[in-house]
């Protein structure tokens, strides 16, 4: 069985590389069957129009038919694409671009990469589209609630040695946040918690148990009942500064998650979140040269 780790048998669309399932070993029935049943999120004639089109191949880049009989164990590639995605009023910036890394600052409200209702509108989307670099890859991610900076490897040869600075927590990463003054709790400080995902799987929360996230906090600025933070991330669970700064009864200012679910419906973008990935810093593995990167976006305090 032909089995590669890395199969680009479909060019880049609009920004957008093909999406891949693996057949299980077993299966019965046709090629078309198999996508309705396995897919049915995109409706069986739907399937139809893209395998007539030749949008559907397997991992040789064969075109796949909708009669071609069930065949256990091989890749499937095809284009994801809706019917219909939220337009955002926002653009990205690139900071920086080289032949291996670029560093763009991303807008509240844009996710990084493609889910749910979002497609030709992520971060990394729009910037192949644009940019025309079809092995871009984010080094990590921030969510999209969340503004500042992304850093890509543009090419796939690379990558890991990139990717090991985030696993080694060899970058150094920093955020501002506007969130409520207590004088009561005090200044600098590390907050250490154990986080796990909460019966709502989109929200994290503490638990008893030894501590799996830490961050640095310090105050930057006050202004009344507002102040302005710097928030470090040591550790980089999903989410962990919005529930850090929650724990401390000082939930980020417009934070639609923390402490109780308060999301906007689709189409207001007037309370951003005011939490954003200020700076990176790390050693280029590559170079060994010193990089430092800042966003370009400020907060409302």
């Amino acid at each position: 069985m032909h089995n590669p780790r890395h199969a680009f048998v479909l060019p880049l669309r609009d920004g957008v590389g093909p999406s891949c399932v693996v057949l299980p070993s077993q299966g019965q029935g046709s090629m078309l069957d198999f996508l309705a049943q396995r897919l049915p999120g995109v409706q069986r004639s739907e399937w139809l129009q893209r395998m007539q089109a030749g949008d559907v191949v397997d991992e040789r880049g064969v075109a796949v038919l909708p009669h071609r009989p069930f065949e256990g164990g091989i890749r499937l590639y095809y284009y994801r694409h809706l019917q219909a995605e939220p337009a955002l009023p926002f653009a990205e910036t690139v900071l920086y671009q080289d032949e291996h890394l670029l560093v763009a600052d991303k807008p509240h409200f844009m996710p990084v990469t493609p889910s749910g209702r979002y497609l030709q509108q992520t971060l990394l989307v729009r910037l192949k589209r644009r940019l025309g670099l079809p092995e871009l890859s984010p080094l990590h991610r921030i969510d999209r609630d969340t503004a500042g900076l992304v850093l890509f490897s543009v090419q796939q040869r690379t990558r890991g040695v990139y990717q090991a600075l985030f696993r080694d927590r060899q970058i150094t990463k920093h955020y501002d946040a506007v969130a409520p003054w207590h004088g009561d709790v005090h200044f600098p400080r590390d907050h250490r918690s154990r986080l796990e995902e909460s019966p709502q799987f989109f929200r994290m929360h503490e638990v008893p148990g030894e501590p799996n996230s830490h961050t640095h906090m310090q105050v930057l600025q006050v202004a009344g009942a507002w102040a302005l933070y710097r928030l470090s991330p040591i550790t980089g669970k999903r989410h962990q500064l919005r529930v850090h700064m929650a724990a401390l009864g000082l939930p980020l200012r417009n934070d639609p998650f923390y402490p109780v679910v308060n999301d906007p419906p689709e189409g207001d973008y007037s309370r951003p979140l005011q939490l954003l990935a200020r700076s990176l810093e790390f050693v280029d593995p590559l170079t060994t040269e010193p990089r430092v990167f800042e966003s370009q976006q400020s907060l409302i305090l």
